[in-house]
């Protein structure tokens, strides 16, 4: 394993974290605190999580996630891990978070920071993320920004100076972006400059050989500025396992959970993953090792977020990390990308 710093000055993380949100749905107590303990043997020190999981997002399952972590955290040498999570905005249907926050407001902020510090049973979050923007713009398998829908919204100025106040008082260590645009990123980093206020570290964003959407704006943007990205979903919802080829009901969340993954529903998804999984067996590699291979080693991302519901699931995805792909399966993987461009963005 190799590890990374985020941003300009943030914490030095593993080059993949183990995403935790199957935890409290797919995943009990003890499968969860076996993949942690598997993860951290294997070189792993950045776990992520969010005060929504686990996912899909329901009001039983709400918190879950954080409080399996938290089970597992107290008995670790706290300083080794580097711990995020993240606070829901509004602009989704989850009543049941904080009585459905209306903002990213100082209040909200503070309130979804003291909470997952109590599931957490820690006294600091390394790195604390606004799981989305509050403000309209398309996100979750939406592609185009309408101006129709505008609305009024806490600025974003107020948002990084709520989280100032955190970062001075120790909870808070560093902050980050999650399903950001372009024009989002400019703004922190402005603001961030403008006002003396928290830079931030890093941008989580979905990434795979279905979404390469980043690699448009967003990586100028987040390599001049010195954002990381912490991709997410590198397996798009397991469609990149090519599970779903052969079996169209195969056991997964897009099967077990009604709706889910609505990114995952367009027309050109299904060929292109033939044409990803017909390309690893050609090269003699599984379609798990190409997907994660490429993003593993791709010169635009700090690290990789792996998610699994089962132990044997969470080995196959590190045993990965030791693949690399030649040029000529890169030149293969851009001939399809070409082909079929971003058929899950």
């Amino acid at each position: 394993m190799i590890y990374r710093s985020l941003g300009q000055q943030g914490p030095e993380v593993s080059a993949v974290c183990l995403g935790t949100m199957t935890f409290g749905q797919q995943t009990d107590q003890a499968d969860a605190h076996s993949q942690l303990d598997m993860a951290f043997e294997r070189g792993i020190n950045f776990i992520d999580t969010a005060e929504m999981y686990a996912v899909p997002p329901r009001a039983e399952t709400y918190g879950a996630t954080e409080t399996i972590v938290g089970t597992w955290l107290r008995r670790q040498a706290r300083e080794r891990i580097v711990l995020a999570s993240k606070v829901a905005g509004p602009a989704r249907s989850l009543g049941w978070i904080r009585n459905g926050p209306l903002a990213l407001d100082r209040a909200n902020i503070r309130a979804a920071v003291e909470g997952s510090l109590r599931r957490l049973q820690t006294d600091y979050i390394d790195l604390y993320q606004l799981h989305w923007p509050e403000r309209n713009q398309p996100m979750f398998g939406q592609w185009q920004y309408d101006p129709d829908k505008e609305r009024v919204c806490t600025p974003i100025r107020a948002q990084l100076e709520a989280l100032a106040e955190l970062v001075a008082e120790g909870k808070v260590r560093h902050v980050g972006l999650s399903n950001e645009h372009p024009w989002g990123v400019m703004e922190f980093v402005r603001c961030a400059r403008e006002f003396d206020l928290p830079r931030v570290v890093s941008i989580q964003n979905a990434y795979n050989l279905l979404n390469r959407v980043f690699e448009y704006g967003l990586a100028e943007v987040c390599h001049r500025e010195q954002v990381s990205l912490l991709a997410y979903s590198p397996l798009a919802f397991g469609h990149l396992s090519g599970k779903y080829l052969a079996n169209p009901v195969a056991a997964g969340r897009l099967t077990e959970f009604e709706g889910f993954g609505q990114r995952y529903s367009k027309e050109n998804v299904q060929p292109a993953v033939a044409a990803y999984v017909a390309l690893a067996q050609s090269l003699g590699l599984t379609p798990v090792q190409l997907a994660l291979a490429f993003v593993y080693r791709r010169g635009c991302v700090a690290s990789t977020i792996i998610g699994a519901s089962t132990r044997a699931q969470l080995a196959q995805n590190l045993d990965a990390w030791v693949v690399t792909l030649s040029a000529d399966a890169l030149e293969a993987i851009d001939r399809i990308h070409l082909r079929y461009s971003n058929p899950a963005p």
